[in-house]
């Protein structure tokens, strides 16, 4: 029967110093077996070079039990077949990694099997493969015989990086992350390190599907995935790694063979009010290692050197040593209303918004062939006069291929139904005049000034939306730069005083982190974080369709009487 790798209590396990994971019947002379060989290794980098049953500590002995004491006793399938560990930096992640690979080689008896650790840079890989050269080295001579057992039982190869078993013919190859080496291997071990540093490999996915792929004919397979948080908002294969394991913590996936083993704040100590996880006293929920390789004074100095430098490098810190999810953009400069976004969602689909709204105003920004056209819709609340925010983005496949860097995370949003990848080269004009003319078609557009474009390079859509009757003064062309300041301070006030909330989209949220603020004079100027990485497409779409609903417009279908009263305009 598989076991169930559900931790309700996963909170209280934290606050009382355990590892989060369920308890599990596991074959305990298996697992003391591989918890003795890694006790007897040692550290190579620390004076006296202590045994890890002193240096190490108990959460990854956990780890270690459940890996090497979850197989069948009569099949050899291992009940845990992957494990999906969260901690923050500090915690001797490369340093565990290493002896784990060793442990496996000393528990092996698989003839030539192949094992890797992979990092995700070279320098993750040269500081895991000096750790593990460092414990065969560090291995203790014997007195009656003059002989090291591991340096006599390893042969070490530097110039490859490999440690091979010359008992078994196993290898532990310790290599950085390269599609040529992984693709199309049958592992038995794979350890990745530093997951979150390959969110942004538009490959990182795929290989990590072959491999897995190939480890599938292996019942005997393990897959140890060791990361930390990452430092800007989760996007890719990082991502997706985290919500499964996050739902298979929680109980809402069954009959997985992966054990979360996640090392961070409930979401209400992450984000509640005041953020609760500024407190140095709740940190050793997350830090299994405190005393050990980091202590509570020292990161209370980082931390505070951290903080004096701004808000940015805080979260930024808090992100890498206590896991805190970052949620959006956090450069210096960054548009204020950045700070207000989170608190401000209203989740709703569009269909939604337009039932109960009087009046709809909407703006379109963007459309090159490497970058986004977006779509902004603002309702109008037909009893409250609150408005209601949403916003959809096209992109063509040229987009995903000449910024990389972010092709995973616009197919998180294209997986979410916020972004629609082209599929000619003239979808995202068809699909954008289509939502404008529906909207028409309710009724809910006002008779002028509907519809706010850029009024440059739009002259393909403006005909794909005269094709649909939508013309002359129902469009209106929006002075884009300084000339949209009206519409970003107004929106900053309304985000504030809760007249604007939005549809809780993380495209819209990633467009909003996007933004920087320049000031020019009396004037501000929105523009993106990094040129060409960063779109706001969408977000400038928003501010379009802004400027149009500040003008208090009624809707043409005959919508209730505007309110006149100047609390409700965009300033307001």
């Amino acid at each position: 029967m598989p076991f169930d790798f559900a931790c309700p209590d996963w909170v209280e396990r934290l606050e009382q110093g355990r590892p989060p994971m369920p308890d599990l019947p596991l074959d305990m002379v298996a697992a003391d077996r591989a918890v003795g060989i890694y006790d007897n290794l040692r550290l190579p980098d620390v004076p006296g070079q202590p045994r890890l049953a002193e240096a190490g500590a108990d959460w990854f002995r956990a780890m270690v039990r459940a890996a090497f004491g979850s197989a069948h006793p009569d099949t050899g399938e291992r009940q845990v077949g992957e494990i999906f560990c969260l901690v923050p930096k500090k915690n001797s992640k490369t340093t565990n990694s290493a002896a784990f690979g060793l442990t496996a080689l000393l528990v092996n008896t698989v003839p030539n099997a192949e094992m890797y650790i992979v990092g995700p840079t070279k320098e993750v890989a040269d500081t895991c493969f000096s750790q593990a050269k460092g414990m065969i080295e560090a291995d203790p001579v014997d007195e009656e015989t003059g002989e090291s057992y591991l340096q006599n039982r390893f042969w070490v190869r530097d110039a490859t990086q490999e440690i091979q078993d010359r008992l078994t013919g196993a290898v532990l190859k310790i290599v950085s992350f390269d599609v040529r080496v992984l693709t199309g291997k049958i592992p038995l071990l794979v350890i990745l390190d530093e997951l979150h540093v390959l969110g942004s490999n538009a490959k990182a996915e795929r290989v990590l599907a072959q491999l897995r792929g190939g480890m599938i004919t292996r019942p005997d397979a393990l897959l140890l995935i060791i990361t930390t948080q990452s430092d800007e908002p989760p996007a890719g294969v990082f991502k997706k790694e985290l919500e499964f394991a996050r739902k298979v913590r929680d109980g809402k996936v069954k009959g997985s063979n992966l054990l979360p083993c996640l090392y961070e704040f409930p979401e209400a100590l992450q984000s509640g009010d005041g953020k609760p996880w500024r407190d140095p006293k709740l940190w050793p929920m997350v830090l299994p290692n405190l005393g050990k390789s980091i202590t509570l004074d020292r990161l209370v100095r980082l931390y505070r050197q951290a903080l004096e430098k701004g808000a940015d490098n805080e979260m930024v810190w808090a992100s890498q040593h206590l896991n805190i999810q970052i949620g959006m953009g956090l450069h210096s400069d960054r548009w204020i209303g950045a700070d207000l976004w989170p608190a401000a969602a209203a989740p709703a689909t569009l269909d939604e918004i337009l039932a109960q709204s009087d009046c709809v105003t909407l703006g379109i920004d963007g459309g090159g062939l490497d970058d986004l056209l977006g779509l902004g819709v603002i309702g109008r609340h037909r009893e409250t006069r609150r408005w209601h925010a949403w916003a959809r983005a096209w992109a063509h496949p040229e987009v995903l291929e000449r910024r990389k860097e972010i092709a995973p995370r616009l197919q998180d949003f294209a997986a979410q139904g916020d972004l629609v990848i082209c599929d000619d080269p003239t979808q995202d004009l068809r699909d954008v005049a289509a939502i404008c003319a529906r909207i028409h078609a309710e009724g809910l557009l006002p008779e002028k000034h509907g519809i706010g474009l850029d009024p440059f390079g739009v002259a393909a859509l403006v005909d794909e939306l005269a094709g649909l009757g939508l013309e002359g003064d129902l469009l209106t062309a929006i002075g884009q730069g300084t000339r949209l300041s009206p519409a970003v301070w107004g929106v900053e006030r309304k985000l504030k005083d809760g007249s604007l909330v939005h549809a809780d989209q993380d495209m819209l949220a990633w467009c909003v982190g996007n933004a920087r603020t320049e000031q020019r004079g009396n004037a501000v100027l929105i523009t993106k974080a990094v040129a060409g990485k960063a779109k706001i497409d969408p977000l400038i779409g928003i501010f379009n369709a802004a400027m149009l609903m500040a003008r208090n417009p009624e809707a043409a279908g005959g919508a209730s009487s505007p309110w006149d009263d100047p609390a409700y305009s965009l300033g307001g």
